[in-house]
Order: structure tokens, then sequence, then C-alpha cells
């Protein structure tokens, strides 16, 4: 009796993924709603209707943000880069608060290539409520436009800024954490390997949300994944090569850029990372959270049974997802205790 979901070996020896692990059933039937609005693959000839006032990411507004009055909405030009152009911070401010408080400096998904500092930043505004923290997100300049390493300098200049600025905006600036889902994931995590190696703020922690660490796109779980779920290995490449462009995959591609090329994993905050079990970015964030142990470091991982990329923003009231959304927020509380 021979089966077709074990592993094997193809003709040049490579090992061969095994068949896909299932999707959560509650999940399962999210999938087939949302395929209809997002597209499997995504392209750079979608960017326009992706980017446009159309688009399936439609931005909050800073009434929705203020979730009922909680927060003070501001936005902020500061500096950006040397020689680059300046960027935009928008600002969630607790109401009425009279201490420095904790912030979450938040950085937004969308491939490297689509989002804006609204994007995906409800969930981290509730966050934010309970802990009685701000909320700061950055704008960073996209990709192709703006290869690496124009993100995530913007991103650092960003995080430089609001630790220099802390008592004006109330913040406490030992209490700062880098957050990102996605690609905003993986650029929180270079943000933190920049912060370390250039001397820059000392971070409380980093919260890495199914992070997008590796150019490479050749983990098992890319494999597995390809074609299945959202954001697969096809579109995963459109996201990278618009970053690093011919560079993607070769041997010069800095950590800064990928965060998994990083050789040294110590001396880093202390990180959450989660991912669900049926996505591309599965195994790379496996890795990198065992590399920071490896390296004598802290992290928490977690793996979220049959979760497929974004789940628990997309189908917000499947049990798993609560689930995900419960742990950061726990994790967050013991971070941040004073």
């Amino acid at each position: 009796m021979t089966t077709t979901s074990a592993a094997g070996t193809a003709p040049d020896g490579s090992a061969v993924p095994a068949a896909p692990p299932p999707f959560d059933p509650e999940l399962a039937a999210a999938l087939t709603v949302i395929a209809e609005s997002i597209p499997r693959v995504f392209t750079l000839e979608m960017l326009p209707a992706l980017r446009g006032a159309n688009s399936i990411m439609q931005a909050p507004t800073n009434e929705e943000l203020s979730l009922g009055g909680a927060f003070e909405i501001t936005e902020r030009q500061v500096p950006g880069p040397a020689g680059a152009p300046d960027i935009t911070l928008l600002i969630g401010r607790p109401s009425g608060a009279t201490t420095p408080t904790a912030a979450l400096y938040d950085i937004h998904g969308g491939g490297m290539i689509v989002g804006d500092n609204r994007t995906g930043l409800l969930p981290m505004l509730e966050w934010a409520r309970e802990l009685r923290a701000a909320v700061v997100s950055v704008e960073y300049r996209l990709a192709p436009e703006t290869p690496h390493p124009g993100p995530v300098e913007d991103c650092y200049a960003g995080l430089v800024w609001t630790a220099a600025h802390a008592d004006e905006l109330g913040i406490d600036p030992g209490r700062i954490v880098v957050a990102g889902g996605s690609a905003g994931g993986g650029l929180a995590a270079a943000v933190a390997l920049l912060a370390r190696d250039r001397g820059g703020p000392a971070l409380a922690a980093q919260l890495l949300l199914c992070p997008m660490l590796d150019d490479r796109n050749d983990t098992p779980s890319a494999v597995q994944m390809a074609g299945l779920g959202v954001w697969d290995r096809a579109s995963n490449e459109v996201g990278w090569t618009a970053l690093l462009g011919a560079a993607r995959g070769g041997p010069d591609v800095s950590p800064y850029a990928a965060p998994a090329r990083a050789t040294d994993l110590s001396g880093l905050p202390p990180a959450f990372i989660d991912v669900g079990s049926a996505e591309t970015f599965r195994d790379e964030a496996v890795a990198y959270a065992s590399r920071i142990w490896q390296a004598g470091g802290v992290a928490e991982l977690h793996v979220w049974p049959g979760g497929f990329h974004g789940f628990e923003l997309m189908a917000p009231q499947a049990a798993v997802s609560r689930a995900a959304a419960a742990a950061p927020l726990n994790w967050l509380h013991r971070v941040l205790a004073d």
C-alpha cells in the first residue's frame, strides 16, 4: 500500500514536503468566502487597483481609530532617513493619560508593496486600549518604487524619532515594543536588528505576527502551501522581488532586508512570534524563534493549527482566531508590567 501524504525525495536528492496540513474547519469555510475578494496570486500589475480608492483594504478613519474616544489620534511629519523624504507617523495617545505610557510602534503589513500606516491598526489599538498604551504607526515607502533599504530605513527613522521625543509624546522610552504583521513583522524584526547594531533605542520587546522573514522562499512550508491559502509562494516571490530585484534569493541579501539572513540573533529584545501551521511563513518563523533561543535569547512561539496567513484578521470569529488574538495581549501584559 502506498500513500501520497509522506514526504519523499526529488530526482536531485532534495526533500519533497508531504501533503500540506489541513486548514482548521472554521477557517476553511471562511477561505471559500475570502477567495471571492482576494486574488489568489498578487502581481505588480494589480498594484494600482490594490492601492486605489476602491481597494479591498479600506483605511479606517480617525474616528474609527479613536475607538469611541479611547484615543486621541494625530499625525506628525518627522524626518526620514538622511537624504530621504520626511515620513508620517500616526499617533494614538490614550485619552486623559497623565503619566508616561508604554507604546506599540506599529509597522503595517502588505507584502512590502501595499498598505499604509492605518492598515491593520485597529487590532493593535484594541490591545493598546487594554494596556493603556500609546500606538505609533509609521508610513514607510513601498516597493517596487522604493526598494531596500528605503522601507526599513523609514521604519527605523520613525522609531528613533519616537524614542527621542518620548517626553513630548507622553511615552515611557523604556517600554517601547516594535510590532508588525506579515511584511510589517519582517520589518519589525529588521528594526530590532538595526537598533541593536546601531546602538539605537533600547526596545522592550518585539511582536512579530506571521512575519515575512526569508527572501529565499524555499522552506518546506513555502513549497507545501504553494497555490493554497492567502499569500502563497508565488505572491511571496512578487513581494520579495519588488523589494530586492535580481538580488532576491542570492548570496548577498542583507539581514536588514530579510532577517532570516542574520547570522547573529543574540542581544535582541524578547520576541513574540506567531504563525499558522498552514501558511507559507510557518517554517521561517519557527526557525527564527529557534535561533533566538539558540543564541541565548527569549522568544515565545505560537503555531496556530490550521491557520492560513492573516486568519485572525480575516476570520476573527473562529475559535482559533480568538485564541490567536488573546495570546499577544497576554504576552504584552507580561513584558510591559511595571
